[in-house]
């Protein structure tokens, strides 16, 4: 190979490693590299996402800008809906068995994901596979010829299922299951490259062993870290409710991003913007020198975040809407009017008034009543720009009304 292809490789091998936790094993990367610039081919790069949850967040980002740099390589990624996988629950990190999902659910939500990874991904170097099309078609003697490839003293190497064990917690067969089947997708496939979280990593590698069994060339394995949520201590998940949705409005995106903690602002620029690392750290020195104010770097990074998905016009207005409701503490430029009331609240009305916490449910403002209370009790819910500190509190509806839910839902309610 002569020096100039590998300088190509080298680069891309470079930029590949960027943001990356783990890659095993870098050599064998590099090897494919060579040999796809030697046969002027495409690796296949996998990704799986069992479609678990209606909505992608910045932590799917994470993952997204990674394959969406293998496309800009020249190479091709297969996206994979785990339609199949997600009926059993994918075990990673938990410490007791997943709730199973009905097919409707996985359904709607596979819907959903299709939409929302092209806000990121080449479509025209994108390949979007449902897992169902391989494993819903085998039958129980596939399944066995399967599990004969993996033992039980593997499975509990793994360290969610040897702490449950430890525990006597229970493990189910179908979760031994689970690993073997997303492994198996890396077999149907015959992937160059699969990526993940750092919680996927066995996963990922009894992917890699199984090819080996059914005598394909091992995929390398790529990790990424999880990204903290808006509270600063959990990975962003929708179940905690520290997430910020990629599908958000603008002006949403952009307030959820100026409210994580300062310490995740040096993280959020590594994972999710292409701002070079010398500038990084170079921010990073000048807010420790006090030079640069938090909130400046802050706006930087909801800027550049929320330029992956928004014209430039519309990250403006959600910048001047963020400094317009938090820094002059004024009313939103627009506020949704709510005029008519659900038939279902309309029942609950007694005089004019309604219950605050069935208002804020049967309006959607709140997903759960016990949400609703917990809101209150915090704190997290002004009327008129007055804070409301009981959950027994009723709602005038015979005059109008703004109200502010969390930091970030404002409504008009129209007088009834």
């Amino acid at each position: 190979m002569d020096n100039k292809k590998g300088n190509r490789v080298d680069n891309q091998l470079t930029l590949i490693k960027r943001g990356a936790a783990e890659l095993i094993p870098e050599k064998e990367l590099k090897s494919k590299l060579r040999e796809a610039e030697r046969q002027k081919k495409n690796l296949k790069i996998k990704f799986g996402a069992d479609p678990t949850a209606a909505d992608l967040h910045l932590g799917h980002l994470v993952i997204l800008r990674k394959l969406r740099q293998f496309q800009d390589l020249g190479h091709r990624v297969i996206f994979i809906i785990g339609d199949f996988t997600a009926l059993i629950g994918d075990p990673s990190g938990k410490t007791e068995t997943r709730p199973n999902l009905s097919p409707e659910e996985i359904k709607k939500n596979a819907a959903t994901y299709q939409k929302q990874i092209f806000k990121v991904l080449n479509p025209d170097k994108t390949e979007v596979i449902f897992n169902s099309r391989w494993l819903g078609k085998m039958d129980i003697s596939d399944f066995l010829r399967l599990s004969s490839h993996y033992t039980v003293a593997r499975m509990l190497e793994r360290d969610d299922f040897f702490k449950r064990y430890k525990d006597k917690k229970p493990i189910t067969i179908r979760e031994f299951l689970y690993p073997l089947l997303q492994g198996y997708d890396s077999v149907e496939l015959q992937a160059d490259v699969e990526i993940g979280g750092v919680d996927q990593k066995f996963n990922l590698l009894v992917g890699r062993e199984l090819q080996r069994e059914f005598n394909q060339p091992p995929q390398v394995v790529l990790t990424l870290p999880l990204l903290e949520g808006t509270d600063g201590v959990r990975k962003m998940s929708k179940s905690y409710g520290n997430y910020i949705g990629i599908d958000e409005p603008a002006e949403a995106m952009y307030g959820k991003i100026m409210s994580i903690p300062d310490s995740l602002m040096i993280k959020y620029f590594e994972l999710l913007t292409d701002i070079e690392p010398p500038i990084i750290k170079k921010v990073k020195r000048e807010i420790s020198k006090g030079t640069l104010h938090p909130r400046e770097a802050k706006e930087r990074l909801a800027v550049e975040i929320v330029g992956t998905f928004y014209p430039e016009e519309e990250v403006e207005e959600a910048a001047q809407e963020f400094k317009r409701i938090y820094v002059d503490k004024s009313l939103p430029s627009r506020v949704k009017v709510i005029k008519k009331l659900p038939a279902s609240l309309k029942k609950e009305i007694k005089g004019n008034s309604v219950w605050l916490v069935r208002f804020l449910t049967q309006t959607g403002l709140v997903s759960s009543g016990k949400k609703a209370r917990a809101l209150i009790t915090q704190g997290g819910i002004k009327i008129d720009e007055e804070v409301i500190k009981t959950i027994d509190y009723h709602l005038d509806l015979s005059r109008d009304h703004v109200i502010k839910v969390g930091k970030h839902i404002f409504r008009k309610i129209s007088a009834q």
